[in-house]
C-alpha cells in the first residue's frame, strides 16, 4: 500500500486552473481500483492519496501522469508501507508480515 503526499509548488490560482483535469485523473485511478481515498491537506498546501494494488514502479508512472505533476504544479512523496492491520472495510488490502 502507498501513501502519496503531494505538495503544491505554484500559487493556488495555478492549482485551481488544473483542478478539473486532476479530478478526472483521480476518477480514472478510482475506477481502476488503485486509489482508495484522497483529499486536500489543511491548510491547503497539497493533498494525500491512499493507493493499493500496484507496485512502486506503477505508482510512480501513475503519479507522473497527474495533471498537477505534468504542469509542474506539485511534487510527490511516495511512501510504501505494509498494511498489517486495517478497518474491516479494507480487509482485502491487509498484508502479512514477512
Amino acid at each position: 500500500m502507498f501513501v502519496l503526499e503531494l505538495t503544491y509548488t505554484v500559487p493556488l490560482e495555478e492549482v485551481d486552473a488544473l483542478l478539473e483535469a486532476h479530478v478526472a485523473w483521480l476518477d480514472e485511478q478510482y475506477a481502476a481500483g488503485v486509489f482508495l481515498a484522497s483529499g486536500r491537506i489543511e491548510p491547503r498546501t497539497g493533498g494525500v492519496i491512499l493507493a493499493a494494488g500496484a507496485d512502486r514502479a506503477r505508482i510512480e508512472e501513475i503519479t507522473g501522469r497527474d495533471p498537477f505533476a505534468v504542469a509542474g504544479a506539485c511534487t510527490y512523496r511516495i511512501t510504501e508501507f505494509v498494511a498489517t492491520k486495517t478497518a474491516p472495510a479494507l480487509e482485502r488490502y491487509r498484508e502479512p508480515l514477512g
